[in-house]
């Protein structure tokens, strides 16, 4: 591995500081006023390591005879298969797809099977839309796709819908062998899932305890479409435990601690109303990692109650948005709109290509400036342009620096997200590791379909307020 794939992602934090941009950033005295609170969050997080809903934390280290079987099963699929299909929904979806996003080529499934490295297709299916299942359909042969099946309780409608239309599309169309084209991703104890997969004898891969979807991105869930792709999970995994490394070893001393410093510069944020989030990467192949904070961050911080049953209504509203499009549209309101925001900046320093700008429009010295020049140079200028202008603007920004793209950064970049998570819910003192809000939909369409058990939950929807025609306009 080339000596460049190993430099550290690095967080450039002075753009949140008072001193740099006036009274609507954080001061020395903020800081230091939050450093108990920040301290007890990392020791929390060392204590907790491996236990309850933090089993995600050991993912970097415990995975070797999976990863074995995950790089097999990917080569027999490769060998086998024209095309991959993830069926999933929130972090069994988001995860996979934005590292498909970040370390495939950009038009990965345009290209001819021979330039993708043997790779199949990838197609993730996220949603229910009928439209979508159709389209789906008729782009891709079943009798030459591998579907994986992911959801660890085995009973997502969403996922199960999908995986009942595909099930039965393929014993049509494939017949007795219609069971080797599905793989199980799922608990290895419980659920509808894992019945099924034994059932049929489906090839399985199990999502450990304590590892929740958002925080799934590291075992078999996004390991096997990775491996699949022909990305190296071992640099993915490598660079997850250089991030967990570095931040048990610096512990609670904010200023080695980077993603330390950005909960409790978060925390602060929150506590002075900047109560938005929002996350532009500068590169087409880090889009869909903006998606993916938005569930972790979203999903994880938004709680109505603390650990100690008071009423808190926690949370920061994460928004996505991409450098340099969302310049030409989003950064107005940024830069001139409510103080309410954070903006997390992604920045590379070495992109994977080189494009320059041609030589012409002599005439116009308005375009020829930038004759000569490269896009690199232009959308790194562009970004650091950007950062000027927040920061003029009093507007709290941080910028993470990823030396380039590749599996090891995006692994770095995963497991620092994740921890400052768990910080970050520590300090606020709720627990960032459930869902309730999500489970409160999920039963409600259960009782709409009138599955059994959720008699009593159809009669409070029977019971609502009935919508008024005069509000139908």
């Amino acid at each position: 591995m080339k000596q460049e794939r190993r430099k550290p992602i690095r967080v450039d934090f002075n753009n949140m500081r008072a001193e740099f941009i006036g009274k609507e950033g954080i001061s020395a005295r903020e800081l230091n006023k939050v450093k108990p609170a920040a301290l007890a969050a990392a020791e929390a997080y060392n204590a907790g390591r491996g236990n309850g809903m933090m089993g995600w934390t050991e993912l970097p280290y415990n995975q070797d005879e999976t990863v074995k079987d995950i790089l097999k099963t990917a080569k027999e699929i490769s060998e086998k298969f024209d095309n991959f299909v993830v069926l999933g929904i929130g972090g069994s979806a988001l995860g996979p797809f934005a590292v498909f996003n970040a370390l495939c080529h950009l038009r990965h499934n345009d290209l001819s099977k021979r330039r993708r490295n043997n790779a199949p297709r990838f197609f993730v299916e996220d949603n229910v839309d009928p439209e979508r299942m159709s389209a789906l359909l008729d782009v891709i042969d079943v009798k030459k796709t591998a579907f994986n099946v992911i959801t660890k309780s085995g009973s997502t409608s969403e996922t199960m819908s999908q995986y009942l239309i595909i099930s039965d599309i393929l014993k049509k169309k494939v017949g007795e062998k219609w069971n080797e084209h599905i793989i199980a991703t799922t608990d290895s104890e419980n659920g509808n899932l894992i019945k099924l997969a034994r059932e049929n004898n489906f090839k399985t891969f199990f999502i450990p305890s304590g590892v929740g979807g958002r925080f799934s991105e590291l075992c078999p869930v996004g390991l096997l479409p990775a491996a699949v792709l022909g990305i190296d999970v071992y640099a993915l995994l490598d660079g997850a435990k250089y991030t967990d490394g570095s931040a048990r070893e610096a512990g609670g001393d904010i200023f080695k601690n980077a993603a330390l410093m950005s909960a409790a510069t978060q925390y602060i944020a929150i506590k002075k109303g900047k109560n938005i989030s929002v996350m532009m990467p500068y590169a087409d192949s880090l889009k869909y990692m903006a998606d993916w904070y938005c569930q972790l961050w979203g999903e994880s911080l938004g709680k109505e109650n603390d650990l100690d049953g008071n009423k808190v209504y926690a949370g920061q509203t994460p928004v996505k948005a991409l450098g340099v499009t969302d310049q030409h549209s989003q950064v107005q309101l940024y830069t001139e709109g409510p103080f309410d925001k954070v903006v997390t900046i992604i920045g590379v320093e070495k992109y994977r290509k080189t494009f320059k700008i041609a030589n012409g429009c002599e005439e116009y010295p308005n375009v020829n400036f930038l004759c000569g020049h490269t896009l690199n140079e232009l959308i790194t200028n562009e970004r650091i342009a950007t950062e000027y202008a927040l920061a003029k603007a009093q507007r709290l920004n941080r910028t993470i620096i990823m030396p380039s793209v590749n599996a090891y950064t995006v692994g770095q970049l995963i497991m620092f997200f994740q921890i400052e998570t768990a910080y970050l819910g520590a300090m606020l003192n709720i627990d960032a590791f459930n869902q309730p809000g999500v489970e409160e939909g999920k039963n409600a369409t259960y009782a709409l379909f009138g599955r059994k058990g959720y008699e009593a939950k159809k009669a409070e929807i029977e019971s609502a307020p009935k919508k008024s025609r005069r509000f139908i306009i």
